[in-house]
């Protein structure tokens, strides 16, 4: 079964993971967020592909959530020493190695695509990365306090403290050509437990993307891990963000309702089912454990949402 998986944020890289491990690599495509990526001290950043190129490569740093293990920071304190308003993103040094090799190739003219092929064939990563667009497109936070603040700018400087009012996207991008790609040959899509409004929303964003998923989520079915465990969101400013951009409290049905008739099944938490049950019956819900604490739950939960997605492949025919 070919599998296309929607990834943003440190959750959507660890059960990414678990599904690498619990299917035939070769039939998963990730198509990977870019509305974080940025331009730092000269080179270009970009955070979700890099989560989920160092998870899958096992040398993320488990407790961190990001960057690389056992990293070091020397460069960045040389840089504060000579800039210090400059050091607020955490580049460390291995790091660096990754972003001096994008930064070579996007400057000799290789699309995102390829260059992020070339780094998950460096690293030993057997899924295909796609990144979501190869042209510009970024996330803007518009705060209830601070005006208009860039995705970073918000999340990682001011550490997501404004308060959301709405989120929008910029930039002359488009959706890659393997992204649609991959959408069209897709027989399940997996929508992993990513922030929908900063992670997910800005792939279906991209000119020529929604339109062609909707199409394709006509034929095949769409699984979602529902990011929110009993009100609370297990990473993250989400579980802050829904009441101020849905009007109504953090919940598993809540993600639901946002991706809308599309979304065919999804699972949740334990004891998060019977509301989502309640609201929309079209729906198919599969209650597990979704908090993964290590490698192992990872595998577990990918193997509920694989099943799910068989039964519903099953049911309809396909």
């Amino acid at each position: 079964m070919k599998v296309v998986y929607l990834s943003g944020g440190v959750g959507g890289a660890r059960l990414l993971d678990g599904i690498a491990r619990a299917m035939d690599p070769a039939e998963l495509t990730a198509i990977v967020n870019v509305g974080d990526d940025f331009e730092h001290l000269g080179l270009t950043i970009c955070p979700d592909i890099d989560s989920v190129l160092y998870t899958l490569s096992g040398l993320g740093d488990e407790a961190r959530g990001w960057g690389l293990s056992n990293e070091t920071f020397r460069a960045l304190e040389m840089v504060a020493r000579y800039r210090p308003g400059e050091s607020w993103f955490q580049l460390g040094d291995q790091d660096l190695g990754t972003h001096l090799a994008r930064r070579q190739w996007l400057a000799e003219g290789v699309s995102l695509t390829d260059v992020t092929a070339r780094l998950a064939c460096g690293l030993g990563v057997a899924p295909r990365i796609v990144p979501a667009s190869d042209g510009p497109w970024q996330t803007f936070i518009e705060t209830e306090q601070d005006g208009t603040l860039p995705f970073q700018e918000w999340l990682v400087r001011r550490r997501a403290v404004p308060l959301v009012r709405a989120v929008r996207f910029e930039g002359g991008g488009v959706a890659s050509d393997a992204a649609l790609a991959a959408i069209d040959t897709a027989e399940l899509i997996v929508i992993g437990p990513s922030n929908p409004y900063v992670s997910i929303d800005p792939i279906l964003a991209l000119p020529g993307m929604r339109e062609r998923f909707v199409s394709r989520a006509v034929s095949v079915p769409v699984v979602a891990v529902s990011p929110i465990v009993a009100g609370r969101a297990v990473k993250g400013p989400l579980a802050e963000m829904i009441p101020k951009l849905a009007a109504r409290p953090a919940s598993a049905a809540a993600i639901a309702a946002h991706y809308g008739s599309w979304l065919h099944g999804m699972v949740v938490e334990h004891g998060d089912d019977a509301a989502l049950r309640s609201e929309l019956p079209m729906v198919v819900v599969h209650a597990t454990q979704t908090v993964m604490k290590g490698r192992e739950e990872r595998r577990a939960l990918a193997q509920h949402v694989l099943a799910l997605g068989e039964q519903l492949v099953s049911r309809s025919g396909r």
